[in-house]
């Protein structure tokens, strides 16, 4: 009898989520076209693809189910056969949506500036929405200096007395893998002063991690800084455009010339409001792949008006909008804005992303000062788990 109880109470019993971890594949040395997978699988079986260590994908609980398959190499009759009886669904739905996942997959590796975050989704699920082990992203701040022509009082240096050696980043680029963070992106301050930049974007590549870099950019101007940081794995970079300054269009235009997806971030000011339409249309003109925007401190009703001024602009521009990435400091980012209306927007500081100082102090986001751990020095599980508990309080 308690075989039968057992066997209907399995009826109406969700299927069990993949086992959580760090799954690979690389292609054989014979194979024409060469890839790499690395898939992160949460214990809610969601996870993370990352391909060619270049692109990062979200995806759902369906869609990393099949994406584990893919990476095991499991026969396609026998995927179909599994997820029909796991969810209820015929032999030729579970089929199709197999192959349909593969073929995106694949059609991936041989789309030219590709968005190095994307999302694949079999079933609508909300973005950061779900309790991860890890964040998505580190933002690494490997220094708080700034160049000479900057205002130092937009960068906290205050907050830390010392910058990590090149040997800490090291240790921190290689925890963060081992905590299944996929993508890194350094940030600061000005990253280009560091001069060891370019050896840590190659220390993560050699571990798959997706690298970013935000910058004002202009040392892309010199050909063999900008020809040795291409070659040094860099996935994408986040340009701080200074739009009064023609030098800061000439280093947009080298880098843009260049096969790397560059998202150019335009700080709103009261100064070049009635300009914004123009500046925003240089960008396209140039090839920017997308367009990130800040606001200087201004009253909140005039930040809120001509924060959605630029907002519409961009959209009316056909240029994709990115809210989620690190601004320079002394910035209101977006999103804050869209806050403010929907209350349902999904909030990554903290869930999405976490934030490293010069000193390896872990935020749960850059500007919230609230300090969770340092990352040489604490349990990781301490750090995350205090997030997660107070992001719950």
């Amino acid at each position: 009898m308690s075989k039968i109880i057992d066997r209907i109470t399995n009826l109406f019993q969700p299927a069990k989520p993949l086992p959580a971890g760090l799954y690979h594949y690389q292609t054989p040395p014979q194979a024409e076209r060469q890839y790499r997978l690395h898939l992160r699988v949460n214990e809610d079986g969601g996870g993370l693809l990352i391909i060619n260590a270049s692109t990062v994908l979200h995806l759902n609980r369906t869609a990393a189910e099949f994406v584990y398959h893919l990476i095991q190499e499991t026969p396609v009759e026998e995927v179909a056969r599994m997820i029909a009886s796991r969810y209820r669904i015929s032999r030729n739905d579970a089929r199709l949506d197999f192959l349909e996942v593969k073929s995106k997959i694949l059609t991936l590796l041989d789309t030219p500036d590709l968005d190095p975050v994307s999302f694949l989704e079999i079933s609508r699920e909300e973005p950061y929405s779900e309790t991860i082990s890890a964040p998505y992203r580190l933002d690494c701040a490997l220094t708080y200096r700034l160049p000479d022509s900057s205002n130092p009082q937009f960068a906290p240096t205050r907050r830390v007395d010392r910058e990590l050696t090149t040997e800490e980043w090291y240790t921190i680029i290689d925890r963060a893998w081992e905590m299944g963070i996929p993508h890194l992106i350094f940030t600061g301050g000005e990253p280009t002063l560091r001069e060891d930049l370019i050896a840590l974007i190659k220390k993560a590549e050699q571990n798959g991690q997706v690298t970013g870099l935000l910058s004002d950019g202009l040392k892309f101007k010199d050909d063999g800084f900008r020809k040795e940081i291409l070659i040094s794995g860099l996935d994408h970079l986040l340009f701080l455009l200074s739009e009064n300054e023609e030098v800061s269009w000439q280093a947009l235009q080298a880098i843009l010339d260049e096969d790397l997806y560059t998202t150019v971030h335009i700080t709103v000011t009261p100064t070049n409001t009635a300009k914004l339409g123009d500046i925003i249309a240089r960008c396209k003109d140039l090839g920017a792949n997308s367009i990130s925007l800040s606001a200087v401190d201004i009253p909140d009703e005039a930040l809120d008006g001509t924060m959605s001024q630029a907002h519409t602009l961009v959209a009316e521009a056909d240029v994709p909008l990115k809210w989620d990435l690190p601004v320079p400091y002394s910035a209101h980012n977006p999103i804050a804005l869209e806050l403010k209306k929907d209350q349902g927007t999904p909030q990554g500081a903290g869930r999405a992303w976490a934030y490293v100082e010069p000193d390896g102090d872990v935020l749960p986001g850059q500007g919230i000062n609230q300090i969770l751990g340092n990352m040489l020095d604490d349990n990781w599980q301490m750090i995350w788990g205090q997030e997660r508990t107070e992001r719950e309080d």
